[in-house]
């Protein structure tokens, strides 16, 4: 890795804590309903119209019982608006109706915050679509993630005891709280700023204008279902199509940008999504645009610490997101400077210089670089986000395996708003569950005893998520529909599977692409693992929330192990490794890993 990589890398993080440090104040206010008389005034029509007490407290089973109907409700808004999209008003390109998987599939990814996208947004979704129905999810499903952290610190800070113990707060007052004192406002700010980059915000129909040159270009052959037409060897049908004219797509896209970026959302506007640029035209935008996917994961790390009463423990876990971090980008960065090792025997110069870039620039923007598209791609991987500036599938075997790892550790490394913390936080559990073991004594974190039913909570949400990834790879590889997707053969044909996968399972929404996955096969696979992915994680979480709620807190003593010190980073980063990526090292061998090894071959 380059000077010059060095210093993005160490720009990025110092210019990430000193926006988070600040945040977490008004997220611990959030948390605690802190707020000023004037925001209470404000939230009181909503939560009368809704006939919510926004003070009384929620077992957890009625606070996941909220959530998951809340969710349901949005699954089924939505599906609706895209089924009828053609019959409702702000829709000047006259956009047809979304077809049943694919409206099913793209509900259930904004619902879950993972935002997988089959389709082109800007030639399939309406502008009310993309306001009302994604846009709107992206607020609400950010704000559930969120929602459920504060409900396991909750349990971790509680000293409430009668009627109050074993209470995680109230779903309806998170929810609401978080939307518009938290997200509404920071995406307001990004959203000017974006339109100052060059970020486009209008209801314009789309613009015909003409070009210097005559294009010529192939169009795949569509039959009736919409799919491609193939030959009789199974290729594609194509047919030349000459053109001097563009249609530049236009909408309320920096709306929408700025909560995908810091909801950890990820759907872009666009088919190019953050490589676009209308959606992301210059380097301040890209770097404004990574800032806002880390900073609300990082600010919850400090109001972890702050809600707790022990700054070191959010400080202790910063620190081990931020090394697995690091490494993720030394490691993609350093393997996409190298460049292809298939092109040097062939007297390909790859090095850097004064008329090229060098390394591997093969799908990536020269707007930003190597250095700024890898850097992008751990981050949008690390953090649950899936938004792209680049193509991952043309990245090399380990530059493509670092954003799948990332995504396989369980979305800890920063991960999804709210998501990420609980997710480190289920890891830290387990380590100090590890560590007891080794001493001989009952485990505790922060002050709670870590027994029996914690433990199953544990176990379960941290299976759940590699079970359904790799059973739907072996799903999708073992039947013929799943493999007629795949356009590469070999190795990276299973990477592209087992990374939809993995970023289905694991709500990041980002693709390899390569696969054709907008398919009625794919559709309906992705959207059950999305939604097992999301809840089947965030249900055994509350339950450890309200479990912990109910304990009484019992003090330090000398045998207790301290949690905010290098050892238990340490700990911490190995029971992440150990446990989260050993799940999917045998996948990883006929995917990326078998992949690096051929082409050195070659």
């Amino acid at each position: 890795m380059d000077a010059w990589a060095w210093m993005n890398l160490a720009l990025f993080m110092g210019l990430l804590l000193l926006a988070a440090w600040p945040l977490s104040r008004g997220l611990s206010a959030v948390a605690a309903g802190d707020l000023p008389r004037w925001m209470r005034r404000v939230e009181a029509p909503i939560y009368r119209l809704a006939g919510v007490n926004a003070d009384e407290g929620m077992h957890w089973k009625q606070y996941a019982l909220g959530l998951l109907l809340f969710s349901f409700f949005g699954v089924l808004a939505v599906y609706g608006l895209q089924r009828w999209q053609d019959l409702l008003p702000l829709n000047p390109q006259g956009m047809a109706a979304i077809a049943p998987d694919s409206a099913f599939n793209t509900a259930i990814s904004f619902v879950t915050n993972t935002n997988w996208q089959g389709y082109g947004g800007e030639s399939s979704m309406s502008y009310l679509t993309q306001m009302l129905a994604l846009t709107v999810l992206n607020f609400v499903s950010a704000a559930s993630g969120i929602a459920v952290v504060f409900a396991l610190i909750r349990g971790f800070s509680s000293k409430a005891a009668g009627a109050l113990a074993g209470t995680v707060g109230n779903f309806w007052a998170d929810l609401t709280r978080i939307t518009l004192w938290v997200l509404l406002p920071l995406s307001l700010l990004l959203a000017v700023a974006m339109v100052g980059q060059g970020v486009i915000q209008n209801f314009d129909a789309y613009k015909e204008v003409k070009t210097l040159a005559v294009q010529s270009y192939a169009v795949p052959n569509l039959g009736a279902d919409g799919q491609p037409q193939l030959d009789a060897e199974g290729k594609p049908l194509s047919q030349t199509v000459s053109s001097q004219s563009q249609t530049l797509a236009m909408g309320p896209v920096a709306s929408q940008l700025a909560i995908k970026m810091l909801g950890t959302n990820g759907g872009g506007f666009f088919n190019a999504n953050s490589a676009h640029p209308f959606e992301n035209p210059t380097p301040l935008s890209n770097l404004l645009q990574m800032l806002a996917i880390f900073l609300i994961p990082a600010a919850l790390c400090f109001c972890f610490g702050r809600m707790v009463g022990d700054s070191r423990q959010g400080v202790a876990i910063l620190a081990a997101m931020s090394a697995l971090f690091i490494a993720g980008v030394l490691a993609a960065t350093s393997a996409e400077q190298a460049g292809n090792p298939a092109l040097s025997p062939l007297g390909v110069d790859q090095a850097a210089s004064a008329v090229q870039a060098g390394g591997n620039m093969e799908g990536k923007e020269t707007r930003f670089g190597i250095n700024a598209s890898s850097l992008f791609a751990v981050v949008t991987t690390a953090a649950s986000c899936g938004a792209v500036n680049s193509m991952h599938d043309s990245m090399t075997p380990i530059g493509g395996l670092v954003p799948l790892v990332m995504m396989q550790l369980g979305e800890v490394v920063f991960g999804g708003v709210g998501t990420g913390l609980y997710g480190m936080l289920v890891f830290a559990i387990l380590a100090v569950f590890i560590a007891g073991l080794m001493i001989g004594r009952t485990p505790e974190y922060l002050g709670k005893k870590i027994e029996a039913y914690e433990m199953k909570m544990v176990s379960i949400a941290i299976l759940v998520t590699p079970m359904v990834v790799l059973m739907g790879t072996a799903l999708a590889v073992l039947s013929e529909a799943g493999r007629a997707g795949v356009a590469n053969p070999g190795a990276h044909g299973f990477s592209e599977i087992l990374y939809a996968l993995t970023s289905a399972g694991n709500n990041n929404g980002s693709a390899f692409a390569g696969l054709s996955a907008n398919t009625p096969f794919y559709n309906t696979l992705l959207g059950v693992v999305m939604w097992l992915g999301r809840f089947g994680v965030i249900v055994p979480v509350l339950a450890l929330a309200g479990s912990l709620a109910a304990k009484k807190r019992i003090p330090v003593s000398s045998g207790t192990l301290l949690t905010h010190g290098p050892l238990f980073v340490g700990l911490l980063i190995g029971t992440v490794l150990l446990v989260g990526l050993l799940n999917y090292v045998p996948s990883l061998a006929l995917g990326p890993i078998v992949e690096h090894l051929l082409l050195w071959k070659l």
